[in-house]
Protein backbone atom coordinates (compact mmCIF):
# COMPACT_ATOMS: atom_id res chain seq x y z
CA UNK A 1 0.00 0.00 0.00
CA UNK A 2 1.61 3.44 -0.76
CA UNK A 3 2.37 5.63 1.58
CA UNK A 4 0.15 8.75 2.25
CA UNK A 5 1.39 11.43 4.39
CA UNK A 6 -0.96 13.02 6.89
CA UNK A 7 0.37 14.77 9.51
CA UNK A 8 -1.01 15.73 13.12
CA UNK A 9 -2.05 18.70 13.45
CA UNK A 10 -2.87 18.58 17.15
CA UNK A 11 -0.99 20.26 18.99
CA UNK A 12 0.16 22.18 15.28
CA UNK A 13 3.41 22.70 17.66
CA UNK A 14 4.32 21.94 21.06
CA UNK A 15 7.55 24.29 22.09
CA UNK A 16 8.85 23.07 25.64
CA UNK A 17 12.09 25.91 25.70
CA UNK A 18 12.90 28.49 24.25
CA UNK A 19 15.62 31.18 24.58
CA UNK A 20 17.26 33.61 22.97
CA UNK A 21 19.59 30.84 21.37
CA UNK A 22 18.26 27.55 20.92
CA UNK A 23 14.22 26.31 21.06
CA UNK A 24 13.48 22.83 21.84
CA UNK A 25 10.29 21.39 20.28
CA UNK A 26 8.21 17.88 21.49
CA UNK A 27 7.61 16.91 17.92
CA UNK A 28 4.35 14.16 17.36
CA UNK A 29 4.74 10.70 15.82
CA UNK A 30 3.69 11.05 12.02
CA UNK A 31 5.23 14.88 11.19
CA UNK A 32 8.61 15.11 9.11
CA UNK A 33 11.04 16.78 11.07
CA UNK A 34 12.36 18.85 7.55
CA UNK A 35 10.16 19.41 4.53
CA UNK A 36 10.24 16.79 1.74
CA UNK A 37 10.60 17.55 -1.88
CA UNK A 38 7.39 16.98 -3.00
CA UNK A 39 4.78 20.02 -2.69
CA UNK A 40 2.85 17.46 -0.15
CA UNK A 41 5.26 16.58 2.14
CA UNK A 42 6.28 20.28 3.01
CA UNK A 43 4.86 20.15 6.61
CA UNK A 44 7.27 19.57 8.84
CA UNK A 45 8.27 20.73 12.38
CA UNK A 46 10.86 22.58 10.87
CA UNK A 47 8.82 25.09 8.66
CA UNK A 48 6.10 25.09 11.18
CA UNK A 49 8.61 26.48 14.12
CA UNK A 50 10.25 28.84 11.49
CA UNK A 51 6.33 30.13 10.98
CA UNK A 52 6.79 31.51 14.53
CA UNK A 53 10.60 31.87 14.83
CA UNK A 54 12.01 32.54 11.95
CA UNK A 55 15.61 31.97 12.46
CA UNK A 56 15.33 28.52 13.76
CA UNK A 57 18.37 25.89 12.16
CA UNK A 58 18.03 22.47 12.16
CA UNK A 59 21.23 20.93 14.13
CA UNK A 60 19.74 17.20 14.36
CA UNK A 61 16.41 15.49 13.02
CA UNK A 62 14.31 12.64 14.50
CA UNK A 63 12.68 10.12 12.13
CA UNK A 64 9.36 10.88 10.57
CA UNK A 65 7.38 7.94 13.16
CA UNK A 66 9.80 8.97 16.05
CA UNK A 67 8.12 11.01 18.42
CA UNK A 68 9.57 13.43 21.47
CA UNK A 69 12.52 16.04 22.04
CA UNK A 70 14.32 18.12 19.27
CA UNK A 71 16.32 21.17 19.46
CA UNK A 72 16.54 24.00 17.09
CA UNK A 73 19.44 26.77 17.10
CA UNK A 74 18.24 30.09 16.25
CA UNK A 75 21.51 31.71 15.45
CA UNK A 76 24.50 30.53 13.79
CA UNK A 77 26.79 30.47 16.53
CA UNK A 78 24.67 28.57 18.25
CA UNK A 79 24.21 26.54 15.14
CA UNK A 80 27.69 25.67 15.51
CA UNK A 81 28.01 25.40 19.36
CA UNK A 82 24.85 22.29 19.00
CA UNK A 83 26.41 20.87 16.03
CA UNK A 84 29.83 20.38 17.87
CA UNK A 85 28.90 18.52 20.59
CA UNK A 86 26.80 15.88 18.60
CA UNK A 87 29.67 15.85 16.23
CA UNK A 88 31.87 14.74 19.88
CA UNK A 89 29.23 13.46 20.87
CA UNK A 90 28.92 14.86 24.26
CA UNK A 91 25.28 15.42 24.02
CA UNK A 92 23.02 12.59 25.97
CA UNK A 93 20.39 11.32 24.50
CA UNK A 94 17.32 8.63 25.94
CA UNK A 95 14.93 6.79 24.30
CA UNK A 96 11.72 4.66 25.15
CA UNK A 97 10.56 1.78 22.86
CA UNK A 98 7.65 -1.04 23.34
CA UNK A 99 9.31 -3.65 21.63
CA UNK A 100 8.26 -7.33 20.84
CA UNK A 101 8.60 -9.88 23.22
CA UNK A 102 11.01 -10.23 26.35
CA UNK A 103 14.79 -9.77 25.79
CA UNK A 104 16.66 -12.20 27.73
CA UNK A 105 19.39 -9.79 29.07
CA UNK A 106 17.83 -7.10 31.24
CA UNK A 107 20.71 -4.94 29.81
CA UNK A 108 22.56 -5.09 27.29
CA UNK A 109 24.52 -3.63 24.37
CA UNK A 110 23.99 -3.87 20.48
CA UNK A 111 27.12 -3.23 18.30
CA UNK A 112 26.46 -3.43 14.48
CA UNK A 113 27.49 -1.54 11.95
CA UNK A 114 24.86 0.18 9.29
CA UNK A 115 24.70 1.27 6.10
CA UNK A 116 21.58 2.11 3.97
CA UNK A 117 20.09 -0.47 2.07
CA UNK A 118 20.30 1.47 -1.12
CA UNK A 119 17.72 -0.47 -3.63
CA UNK A 120 15.37 -0.54 -0.50
CA UNK A 121 16.23 3.00 0.75
CA UNK A 122 15.53 4.57 3.31
CA UNK A 123 16.01 1.13 5.03
CA UNK A 124 19.42 0.54 6.47
CA UNK A 125 21.10 -2.78 6.82
CA UNK A 126 24.02 -4.60 8.76
CA UNK A 127 27.30 -4.70 6.72
CA UNK A 128 30.61 -5.86 8.24
CA UNK A 129 32.33 -4.37 5.38
CA UNK A 130 31.61 -1.32 5.15
CA UNK A 131 29.04 -0.50 7.46
CA UNK A 132 29.59 2.45 9.98
CA UNK A 133 30.40 1.54 13.31
CA UNK A 134 27.23 1.89 15.67
CA UNK A 135 26.22 1.37 19.33
CA UNK A 136 23.29 1.27 21.11
CA UNK A 137 22.82 0.43 24.99
CA UNK A 138 19.64 -0.73 26.55
CA UNK A 139 17.83 -1.29 29.30
CA UNK A 140 14.24 -3.68 30.12
CA UNK A 141 11.93 -1.02 32.32
CA UNK A 142 8.84 -3.27 32.09
CA UNK A 143 7.40 -6.38 30.84
CA UNK A 144 3.83 -6.81 29.39
CA UNK A 145 2.57 -10.35 28.11
CA UNK A 146 3.87 -9.74 24.50
CA UNK A 147 6.08 -7.00 24.57
CA UNK A 148 8.90 -4.67 26.83
CA UNK A 149 9.54 -1.14 27.62
CA UNK A 150 13.01 -0.48 27.10
CA UNK A 151 15.02 2.55 27.99
CA UNK A 152 17.52 3.06 24.59
CA UNK A 153 20.83 4.98 24.49
CA UNK A 154 22.70 5.66 21.73
CA UNK A 155 26.44 6.44 21.44
CA UNK A 156 25.95 6.80 17.65
CA UNK A 157 24.00 8.53 15.87
CA UNK A 158 23.10 6.71 12.52
CA UNK A 159 19.94 6.58 10.71
CA UNK A 160 17.17 4.07 11.79
CA UNK A 161 19.65 2.96 14.26
CA UNK A 162 17.33 2.30 17.17
CA UNK A 163 15.17 0.31 14.96
CA UNK A 164 17.02 -1.88 13.04
CA UNK A 165 19.06 -2.50 15.88
CA UNK A 166 16.28 -4.08 18.09
CA UNK A 167 15.43 -6.09 15.14
CA UNK A 168 18.35 -7.38 15.13
CA UNK A 169 18.05 -8.15 18.90
CA UNK A 170 15.16 -10.29 17.91
CA UNK A 171 12.84 -7.68 19.11
CA UNK A 172 11.58 -5.11 16.46
CA UNK A 173 10.04 -2.04 18.27
CA UNK A 174 6.18 -2.33 17.99
CA UNK A 175 4.71 -0.42 15.04
CA UNK A 176 7.60 -0.68 13.37
CA UNK A 177 6.25 0.38 9.68
CA UNK A 178 9.70 -0.64 7.74
CA UNK A 179 11.01 -3.17 10.33
CA UNK A 180 8.53 -4.56 12.31
CA UNK A 181 6.70 -7.02 9.82
CA UNK A 182 4.99 -9.48 9.93
CA UNK A 183 4.70 -9.24 13.60
CA UNK A 184 5.27 -5.92 15.77
CA UNK A 185 4.24 -3.62 13.33
CA UNK A 186 0.50 -4.39 13.41
CA UNK A 187 0.84 -4.09 17.36
CA UNK A 188 0.44 -0.64 17.59
CA UNK A 189 -0.74 2.05 15.78
CA UNK A 190 2.22 4.29 15.36
CA UNK A 191 6.40 3.53 15.73
CA UNK A 192 6.32 3.08 19.70
CA UNK A 193 9.71 5.33 19.60
CA UNK A 194 10.13 8.30 21.58
CA UNK A 195 13.08 10.58 22.25
CA UNK A 196 12.57 11.05 25.92
CA UNK A 197 15.10 13.39 26.58
CA UNK A 198 18.02 15.27 25.27
CA UNK A 199 20.75 16.76 27.76
CA UNK A 200 23.34 19.61 26.06
CA UNK A 201 25.90 22.49 27.12
CA UNK A 202 23.74 25.55 25.95
CA UNK A 203 25.97 26.39 23.42
CA UNK A 204 26.49 29.74 24.37
CA UNK A 205 26.15 30.07 28.45
CA UNK A 206 28.06 26.23 28.18
CA UNK A 207 25.08 25.73 31.42
CA UNK A 208 24.41 22.05 31.17
CA UNK A 209 20.11 21.15 30.45
CA UNK A 210 18.49 18.84 30.10
CA UNK A 211 14.59 18.60 28.29
CA UNK A 212 12.45 16.02 28.83
CA UNK A 213 9.22 15.35 27.13
CA UNK A 214 6.32 12.80 28.68
CA UNK A 215 5.98 9.19 26.70
CA UNK A 216 2.53 9.44 24.76
CA UNK A 217 2.44 5.26 24.79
Amino acid sequence: MAFVYNPPTTPWLDIVYRDNDIAVVNKPSGLLSVPGREIIHRDSVTLRLMSVLPTALIVHRLDMDTSGIMLFALNKAAQSGISRQFQQRTTQKTYLAKVLGHPSEQSGSVDLPLICDWPNRPLQMVDFEVGKPSLTHYRVLEQQTESSLVELTPVTGRSHQLRVHMQQLGHPILGDRFYGKPVAHPMAPRLCLHAQSLSINHPITNEPMTFTAPCPF
